[in-house]
């Protein structure tokens, strides 16, 4: 579809304008993630609307690491970022760019504000400087270094660049206006003395921009011509603004705002989401209850899942709470189209047929999906020895109960119909096995008695099947807003977010399941490989149902 085939978001409108009255010849745009942990599904909204831009109208798409703060970022994060964005099924404009490329640049336009008298070094302490900057009512006062001599700042800068300052000792400011009623403008800081090794630096500088100060340089230097952000960087745009008016920058890009993506159940604090990790209430970033991409990556999402959810959910100036379950109906929707089936049975109870030659076994067949031709059939090993799901049987039930019971008939999904004659117990009492004959010729038929199944369960053959554990994963809180009114988020962890189910038993077609491959896993909901196991082991990627439908109306 075109972008005159379709409507227009705002920021689809403004780019639109821009081109048609030549005040851009080609859009650029960019996705610049602090590599200070994992992306997670806000960030997804973002790669999908800035790069989706770029594929819009035919421009380029920077992806740009803001690497200005060494204390918190790594370049295995560097490395995940970059991943999850092709993952994702996108590709950036040219070379991976980095704001620390840019430090010379950058610092050469720092000693230009200060010879310009817009900068100072300031020798207040942390705690001077937030007495001094004011409150949201109250205006701040000049700083008592704010007139010292431009030769002095520099030399300062200088000897702060070199390492001859203590870490907090000094700061350089951008003078501006201390009386502002945007608190952005107070004075803020541009560098701040750090001694520590960065991850593509390495021990060559001692101070380090403030990501405002560097954030819009970086797009002047390459050439954006949309600076795309979320709404709680709107009170910046007048600094971002102040910035590229006051530096020789090339060219000059301006700042737009959307609201972010946020949804219930969940928390997208890298904070928060680092906290959990560190204090092992999950496994990893990547653990599949977390909202990472990567996290839904080992879940079994799709790239064209998350695509279509952040084009459900458009693109506004306001900020909102989007339900999580639109989310779900995405992966379910693209699951239902796409994922191969297969049977699974999570808790397995033998069925004896009786009445079948003990070493005979048939090969039947079944569809690989009910709506895909172009999916292979599947072969299903039939022999005298069946698992079925516990929850598939029993001794007695009501009409409403569909299974198989004693006495009642059942149809094996794809194959006989079976009519139980006894449960077999242990010393406990415990059913341990059922005793059940086949009805003869009817797969794919009725039986010729007239008396139909009253069910269809899911089996799998004793003899040749694949054994596995399932992780059956669930949402990570049992609260829609967990950190919402100062609560403490870890309080509504669920409990019930990871229930793992040892020697499930399936088709032995999974045996041959690649790492991430998805399946619809019948009756049972969306499964996929796990990729974080050598072993054979299934994540649940979602069930079939909304389970939390009912919990979420009362």
């Amino acid at each position: 579809m075109s972008v005159e085939d379709k409507p227009l978001n705002f920021l689809e409108q403004i780019i639109k304008k821009d081109l048609e009255e030549g005040v851009h010849q080609q859009v650029v745009t960019r996705f610049p993630p602090e590599p200070n942990g994992y992306l997670h599904i806000g960030h997804a909204k973002a790669i999908c609307l800035n790069f989706g831009l770029a594929e819009t109208f035919e421009g380029a798409c920077n992806l740009r690491f803001d690497d200005t703060n060494p204390a918190k970022e790594e370049m295995a994060y560097v490395e995940a970022i970059k991943s999850d964005v092709e993952w994702l099924g996108f590709k950036w404009s040219g070379e991976i760019r980095y704001a620390s490329r840019y430090f010379d640049t950058l610092y050469q336009w720092a000693q230009h504000l200060i010879r310009e008298g817009n900068a100072y070094v300031c020798d207040l302490t942390a705690d001077q400087a937030r007495e001094y900057r004011g409150t949201l009512t109250d205006a701040g006062r000049n700083s008592p270094y704010r007139d010292r001599p431009a030769e002095e700042s520099l030399d300062l800068l200088e000897r702060m660049k070199n390492g001859e300052f203590d870490e907090g000792s000094k700061a350089l400011r951008a003078k501006i206006d201390m009386a502002s009623g945007n608190i952005n403008l107070r004075d803020p800081i541009l560098y701040r003395i750090r001694k520590q090794a960065h991850h593509q630096t390495g021990t060559e500088w001692c101070i380090y921009p403030t990501y405002d100060f560097a954030h819009g340089q970086e797009d002047a230097i390459e050439g954006v011509t949309h600076s795309i952000c979320t709404l709680e960087f709107a009170d910046h745009r007048p600094l971002y603004d102040w910035f590229i008016q006051h530096l020789p920058v090339p060219t000059k890009p301006k700042q737009y705002e959307f609201g972010r993506l946020n949804l219930n159940y969940t928390v997208t604090s890298k904070r928060k989401l680092k906290q959990l990790v560190d204090e092992k209430h999950v496994d990893g970033w990547d653990d599949p209850r977390m909202p990472t991409v990567a996290g839904f990556r080992r879940r079994g999402y799709t790239p064209a899942s998350i695509r279509k959810f952040c084009d459900m959910i458009g693109v506004t100036k306001s900020d909102g709470v989007v339900d999580v379950a639109m989310l779900e109906h995405a992966i379910r929707d693209d699951l239902d189209k796409n994922a191969p089936r297969a049977m699974c049975v999570l808790h397995p109870l033998k069925v004896v047929l009786t009445n079948y030659d003990a070493q005979k076994v048939e090969l039947l067949t079944a569809p690989g999906h009910p709506n895909r031709d172009d999916l292979p059939t599947r072969e299903l090993p039939f022999g005298r020895e069946l698992y079925i799901d516990v929850e598939d049987f029993r001794e007695e039930a009501n009409k409403k109960y569909k299974r198989l019971v004693i006495g009642k008939r059942v149809r094996l999904r794809n194959a006989y119909i079976i009519e139980a004659d006894e449960a077999i117990k242990n010393d406990a009492g415990d059913i341990i096995a059922v005793h059940a004959r086949i009805i003869e010729n009817t797969v794919g038929n009725d039986p010729a008695d007239g008396i139909k199944a009253k069910g269809v369960i899911q089996w799998v053959a004793a003899h040749d099947c694949a054994e596995f554990t399932v992780n059956l994963y669930d949402r990570l809180f049992t609260e829609a807003s967990p950190d919402s009114g100062g609560k403490d988020f870890l309080e509504s962890i669920n409990p019930e977010s990871l229930t793992i189910v040892a020697n499930c038993k399936g088709e032995k077609g999974l045996l041959q399941a690649c790492l991430g491959e998805g399946y619809q896993f019948e009756r049972e909901g969306y499964f996929c490989r796990d990729t974080g196991s050598t072993a054979l082991v299934f994540n649940r990627t979602i069930g079939l149902r909304d389970s939390w439908a009912k919990m979420d109306q009362k």
